[in-house]
């Protein structure tokens, strides 16, 4: 028995280090909505305009993404499919996985479930930790992902962020701030891995590109999980129901022993 446990967990192990992506960093928590239905449209324009040359999106279909987002069909094909592709397709690309494999050392994957399998924390917290390197093929770096084998091709919108350092607030093992007892105030440590964006050199302010890698997060987290909203409303029906029929069955226990006595 030892030994199978043991040999689990050598199993398991790589699938925690691959999700993890092989970084301690600590992670931006956000709360994904599929209800949220604008946050979900803007983040679909996001991942067409920008991620999905490279990385497709197999098990999504564009009729899908555009019957949950209620996108109607034209302007889904007028302005999120930028392919010879039909509405009922795929959402794939004509990239050639030799060429991408020569370009970028792997092909790109595929992102359907990649919230699934890294989480959505670790995609937001991603999206916005690309700064400048030099040593790097493309320039870049990742702070979540060390040595990232792509651009940061959210350089456009987010402008060119470079480390620096500064005082960070200190945080303790649960990601809260440290508290200094004397003067009440939070506790700060001097941080040489600081992502300061320079000014001017993108199009959104900072709390713009927030919510822009927040809305490509929470699509992706819905295509991960699409019915996931359907699911919720199904749900209640159901606990209507069975509550509903409780009542029934309550009044009807009284009434047959109502006659028994």
């Amino acid at each position: 028995m030892k030994k199978l446990i043991l040999i689990g967990a050598m199993l398991l192990a790589p699938v925690f280090a691959v999700a993890a992506g092989g970084s301690n960093v600590q992670l931006d928590h956000i709360k994904v909505d599929a209800s949220n239905q604008q946050s979900l449209q803007r983040g679909m324009q996001l991942y067409v305009n920008y991620c999905l040359g490279c990385h497709s999106a197999q098990y999504q279909r564009y009729e899908r993404s555009a019957t949950d987002l209620r996108i109607p069909a034209d302007l889904m094909m007028d302005h999120l499919v930028h392919s010879d592709q039909k509405i009922g397709e795929q959402m794939t690309n004509a990239m050639d996985p030799s060429q991408a494999k020569a370009w970028f050392g792997a092909p790109p994957p595929d992102l359907t479930n990649e919230v699934n399998l890294r989480g959505a924390d670790w995609v937001y917290t991603y999206l916005r930790s690309f700064y400048v390197d030099d040593s790097r093929p493309y320039g870049v770096n990742n702070v979540v992902f060390p040595s990232v084998g792509m651009p940061n091709v959210l350089a456009e919108v987010q402008g060119i962020q470079r480390k620096a350092c500064g005082q960070a607030p200190k945080m303790d093992d649960s990601g809260k701030p440290v508290i200094d007892t004397l003067t009440g105030q939070p506790m700060t440590v001097q941080d040489c891995d600081m992502l300061i964006v320079d000014a001017g050199t993108g199009t959104m302010d900072q709390a713009e590109f927030d919510q822009a890698a927040y809305d490509l997060t929470n699509y992706l987290a819905y295509m991960s999980k699409p019915y996931l909203q359907e699911s919720h409303s199904l749900g209640i029906k159901v606990i209507l129901f069975l509550l509903f029929m409780t009542l029934i069955f309550y009044f009807l226990y009284k009434e047959f022993w109502r006659d028994i006595h």
